[in-house]
């Protein structure tokens, strides 16, 4: 979960996008994609962390199927992601914070382990959980802080 806290740093560093990274791992824990957010820098609402890593890892394989192997992400997947999650055949996902607002993962959806829309993936939830929600905690603040200060 810290490399992918890493990856989330980038996205505040290089587009100032929504603090989020995500890995995928083998299951020996080997990282073989990475992604954080790159929606402002590609102006692409496509380009979620969980989305650009599961792009790197199919690309890395060529193979769109990533069965056995663990999606990391510091933020709980939306329901896009979890759709790309399901589409993919990951057979797991480790994450630190939950998404309140638009998770799909276990908190206002459950949209992973649904049977009706695939196999159940395994859900691992708040790992790092206080670190993954600060970043976020503190990025939304600021974006407040500035956004009363331009007003």
């Amino acid at each position: 979960m810290r490399e992918a806290l890493a990856e989330a740093q980038k996205a505040l560093e290089t587009s100032g996008d929504v603090p989020v990274g995500a890995l995928i791992v083998d299951s020996d824990g080997k990282i073989i994609a990475r992604g954080h957010n790159k929606k402002e820098l590609n102006q692409d609402p496509t380009a979620h962390a969980e989305v650009v890593a599961i792009r790197e890892a199919s690309k890395f394989l060529s193979s769109w199927r990533l069965d056995n192997y663990t999606l990391v992400v510091t933020l709980e997947p939306c329901v896009m992601c979890a759709g790309a999650i399901q589409a993919s055949r990951l057979s797991r996902i480790v994450f630190g914070a939950w998404d309140e607002k638009v998770g799909a993962s276990g908190s206002l959806y459950d949209l992973v382990r649904d049977k009706r829309l695939g196999s159940e993936i395994e859900v691992i939830p708040e790992v790092l959980s206080a670190e993954t929600s600060a970043i976020l905690t503190d990025f939304f603040q600021a974006k407040r802080q500035s956004a009363k200060i331009s007003d």
